[in-house]
């Protein structure tokens, strides 16, 4: 063999062994690299996700998704989402977060959905005061009490606005849209509000009144000021004059008024 067919062979096996080696490093630091800065794991649904039901295992994944379009409450791992219930309706591929899920601690689906700060009260309704059954899970109401007033005349006045209805009858879901008469109507209000709907139910009659989910402003109830009655004084009647004849031979009358007495002559 020739030195220069050495040579080659020699430079062929030491640039052989340069590439192997550079191709096992680069391997290397892709099997032991970390994930991509840029993404972040991500919990979606998979499946529908009902308002007021208890989130599954099945029903969520785990997805990648670049930083910068992941929202901040969102969840990095499925076993933190599962178990808890759905605030919000929630279609395949939402992201789960934090603000439309509540913790379930216990009891019915339907305590995990309140505010913590608030109660459920549950009005009885009839078709007319149910909205002709157009009242439904998620919607936003106003109460207005009815009462008879003693002269036998009805006035009314609203004593809530904007109200939570969290369920009717029995059902929380919200995928309904077609009208249901109902019997109750539970609805999410204050410990103060509470009592103000108490009241409403003991002192008379209440209506319901559906407002537009827009509409988020609330207008205080006009205070109307009691009227005081004023006592009418008796006019004292006009004093009428009284006549008096004088006795015969007399060509005078005399005239009474009041306390004034005056004598006309008179031509006989």
């Amino acid at each position: 063999m020739s030195s220069r067919t050495f040579t080659l062979v020699a430079l062929s096996v030491v640039l052989g062994l340069g590439a192997a080696w550079m191709a096992n490093n680069w391997l290397n630091a892709r099997l032991n690299a970390s994930p991509d800065d840029n993404q972040q794991n991500v919990v979606v649904a998979t499946v529908e996700i009902a308002f007021g039901q208890m989130v599954e295992p099945q029903q969520v994944a785990l997805v990648r998704m670049p930083k910068e379009t992941v929202p901040e409450d969102a969840f990095d791992a499925t076993e933190k989402v599962v178990g808890k219930i759905a605030t919000f309706s929630m279609l395949r591929g939402d992201i789960l977060r934090g603000a439309r899920l509540a913790e379930h601690l216990g009891g019915s689906t339907l305590a995990s959905l309140i505010e913590p700060s608030k109660r459920a009260i549950s009005v009885r309704v009839d078709d007319v005061v149910g909205v002709g059954g157009f009242l439904l899970p998620g919607n936003r109401v106003d109460v207005l009490a009815t009462r008879q007033t003693g002269n036998g005349t009805a006035e009314s006045k609203t004593i809530l606005e904007d109200l939570r209805v969290l369920a009717v009858d029995q059902t929380a879901s919200t995928d309904k849209t077609q009208p249901v008469v109902v019997r109750a109507v539970t609805l999410e209000m204050t410990p103060f509000q509470a009592e103000a709907l108490v009241k409403g139910m003991t002192a008379g009659k209440l209506q319901l009144a559906l407002r537009n989910p827009l509409d988020n402003q609330k207008q205080p109830a006009a205070l109307v000021e009691p009227v005081a009655m004023v006592q009418e004084v008796p006019v004292p009647p006009v004093a009428r004059p009284i006549v008096r004849q004088r006795a015969s031979g007399d060509s005078g009358i005399t005239v009474i008024r009041g306390i004034e007495v005056n004598v006309v002559k008179s031509q006989l």
